[in-house]
């Protein structure tokens, strides 16, 4: 199950990083609205890290990263979600799944099952032991991994599946 996915990696002095972050900001501000009509949608299906996953992967870690700083924000702003004392364990998350998936997809030649699931448990488990440090709450630290695994999952099939409808493309 490999595909090749043409990767870009542009610049902050280049237009296409901002408009593609900003298209990808959108994604993480209506998908997090909709799951959030399901009860725990948040919290059970990680809504705001989707499109932070394919930002990074497909167009490099500059629009992943404006993507992760701005999807939480942006989404705590206008709908006071996510809540303010979960906020700076959120961007770390976000912040570490932007750079893992844009060195996952500069590295590996081909985008497969197996490199998904590395990005997906890679950023859950150094965010996981940075929520802890921030919360002092191992409980607190792991709702992820109690709660999230939907999430994880739709992260890592979804992901695959929508990057891989775009490289058809």
């Amino acid at each position: 199950m490999n595909t090749f996915v043409k990767t870009y990696s542009w610049s902050f002095g280049n237009v296409k990083t901002y408009l593609f972050a900003l298209l990808f900001v959108a994604g993480n501000i209506i998908l997090p609205q909709l799951c959030h009509l399901i009860p725990l949608g948040g919290p059970t299906l990680l809504p705001i890290y989707f499109f932070t996953l394919i930002a990074a992967y497909k167009f490099g870690f500059r629009v992943g990263l404006l993507t992760a700083i701005f999807s939480p924000v942006v989404n705590h702003l206008l709908f006071a979600m996510p809540a303010a004392a979960v906020l700076p364990a959120i961007l770390i998350k976000s912040g570490l799944l932007a750079l893992a998936a844009s060195v996952a997809a500069h590295y590996a030649k081909n985008m497969t099952l197996l490199v998904l699931l590395g990005i997906v448990l890679s950023y859950q488990v150094v965010g996981t032991l940075c929520e802890w440090a921030l919360s002092g709450d191992f409980y607190l630290a792991i709702q992820d991994f109690r709660m999230g695994l939907p999430g994880m999952m739709l992260q890592w099939i979804g992901g695959y599946a929508l990057l891989k409808a775009i490289a058809r493309k």
